[in-house]
C-alpha cells in the first residue's frame, strides 16, 4: 500500500453508470446532420427515427418479426408502458435483487395493484431462486441489476412452452451482454447506457406474443396516453416505424444514430461484449490482487460486465459502523472526483457502502487499469487518515 501518486491518469474520467461515458473519439460535430428545428413527423424526421430502429435491430441481432419503438422517458417510460399495457392477463412474478427491480414490484403491487402478483426478492450481492419461477404466469425481472453488480448468467432458467410473457428490464445489459431473444417477450433499454447516448428516451422491444397480447388483452384501468401500444384491439404500428408517441429530441435521435454507427464499425453486439468484458476483467485482476476490496456480487458467474459494484472489506473498514463505512467509500470517490481521475463512481444511494464503476463498452480498459492504481492510492490516504483518527 502506497501513498505514492500514480503517475499515468485516465484519459477519461467518466465511470458513471448512467449517463454514461461518450464513445471514444465523440465531439459535438458528429451531430452536424442533426434534424434540427424540423418536425420529428416530417419525412426527414421519420427516416431518422426509422433508421435508429433499423440500425439497432442490426447491431443487437434482434429477430426480424419483433418490433420496435421508440418511447418516451428513458428506460423507465419504456418498463411502465410495458406493465400498464401488458399485465392483467393472468397472474405475474416480479424478481428483485436491487433498487430498480424494487419499484417495478411497487408498481405492479401498489399502482396497479395486481391481486395474484407474486415477489421473488434477494439481497444486494444475489440472485433470487430462479428455480422458483412460475412460467405459466408473466414474469418480470431486470437482465442486469445496475445498482448491485448482479445478472442473471444466461436465460436457460426460462421455457421455450412458457404461458406468460417475460418483461425484461435490460437497460444495463444491452449492447453488453448476450439477450437469448426467443426466451424475451418484452425487451426495454435506454441510449443513455452502453452506447452513451444522451437521456430521456427509452426503447421497447416487442416479440409476436406480446403482440398478441397487446391485441387482446383491454386493462382494466385507465391507460395513459404516452402508454398506449394499442387502440381497438390493433396494434398502433406506426410506433414501429419511428412514429413516436410524443415529441422525441432529434438531437438526441442524431446522437443516437452515432453510437449504432459507431457500434456497427465495430462488428456489433460482439464486439461491444468483448469491450465490456474487457473492461470487467481489468477490475476483476485487479480485485484478485487488491485485500482491501471484493465484489458486491457474491457468484462470479453473475457480475456484471458493465455496472461493477464493489465493497470495501479491509477488516479497520468493514469494523466500522454503516454510516462509517459509507462515509470512508465516499471518501475514496470525492478525493478521486476532487482529482478528476473518475466521476460519479460512488455506490446508488439505496444501496450498501461500496463504489459503482462503469465498464461499458465506450469505456476504454487502459483507463479502468489506470483506474485501478488511483484507487490503491486513495485507499491507503484514506485508511491513513482513518488510522490517525483512532
Amino acid at each position: 500500500m502506497t501513498t505514492m501518486t500514480p503517475a499515468v491518469r485516465p484519459a477519461n474520467a467518466c465511470f458513471s453508470s448512467g449517463p454514461c461515458a461518450k464513445r471514444p473519439g465523440w465531439t459535438p460535430t458528429v451531430l452536424h446532420d442533426a434534424a434540427l428545428g424540423r418536425s420529428h413527423r416530417a419525412k426527414i424526421g421519420k427516416a431518422k427515427l426509422k433508421l435508429a430502429i433499423d440500425l439497432t435491430r442490426e447491431v443487437l441481432g434482434v429477430p426480424v418479426d419483433y418490433r420496435i419503438g421508440i418511447t418516451p422517458a428513458s428506460d423507465t417510460g419504456a418498463v411502465e408502458m410495458a406493465l400498464w399495457s401488458l399485465l392483467g392477463a393472468r397472474g405475474v412474478d416480479v424478481l428483485a435483487w436491487e433498487s430498480f427491480g424494487e419499484g417495478w414490484v411497487t408498481d405492479v403491487v401498489k399502482e396497479l395493484k395486481l391481486k395474484d402478483a407474486r415477489t421473488l426478492k434477494a439481497p444486494y450481492g444475489e440472485l433470487p431462486d430462479l428455480a422458483e419461477v412460475n412460467f405459466d404466469r408473466d414474469v418480470v425481472f431486470t437482465w442486469n441489476g445496475t445498482t448491485s453488480g448482479v445478472r442473471v448468467p444466461d436465460a436457460n432458467w426460462i421455457p421455450h412452452d412458457r404461458k406468460g410473457l417475460t418483461i425484461c428490464d435490460a437497460t444495463s445489459a444491452a449492447f453488453a451482454q448476450e439477450l437469448d431473444w426467443p426466451k424475451l417477450d418484452v425487451v426495454t433499454f435506454s441510449w443513455q447506457k452502453v452506447l452513451g447516448g444522451e437521456a430521456a428516451h427509452g426503447v421497447i422491444i416487442l416479440s409476436p406474443r406480446a403482440a398478441e397480447r397487446l391485441q387482446t388483452h383491454t386493462p382494466p384501468w385507465p391507460m395513459p396516453k404516452i402508454f398506449r401500444l394499442a387502440k381497438g384491439g390493433k396494434l398502433i404500428e406506426g410506433i414501429f416505424e419511428g412514429e413516436t408517441i410524443n415529441t422525441p429530441s432529434m438531437l438526441c435521435v442524431e446522437d443516437y444514430l452515432d453510437a449504432l454507427h459507431w457500434a456497427k464499425s465495430l462488428g456489433g453486439v460482439k464486439a461491444l461484449i468483448g469491450r465490456a468484458d474487457a473492461n470487467a476483467g481489468a477490475i476483476a485482476k485487479w480485485v484478485e490482487r487488491t485485500p482491501w476490496i471484493d465484489f458486491l456480487a457474491r457468484a462470479p458467474e453473475t457480475r456484471s460486465n458493465t455496472s461493477v459494484c464493489l465493497k470495501v472489506v479491509d477488516p479497520a473498514v468493514a469494523a466500522l459502523p454503516a454510516d462509517g463505512q459509507g462515509a470512508f467509500a465516499k471518501a475514496l470517490a470525492g478525493l478521486l472526483e476532487k482529482e478528476k481521475i473518475a466521476f460519479d463512481i460512488g455506490s446508488y444511494r439505496d444501496a450498501p457502502p461500496g463504489l459503482r464503476i462503469w465498464c461499458g463498452a465506450t469505456v476504454e480498459a487502459a483507463d479502468v487499469e489506470a483506474l485501478t492504481r488511483w484507487l490503491d492510492y486513495a485507499f491507503a490516504l484514506e485508511k491513513g487518515r482513518l488510522a490517525k483518527a483512532a
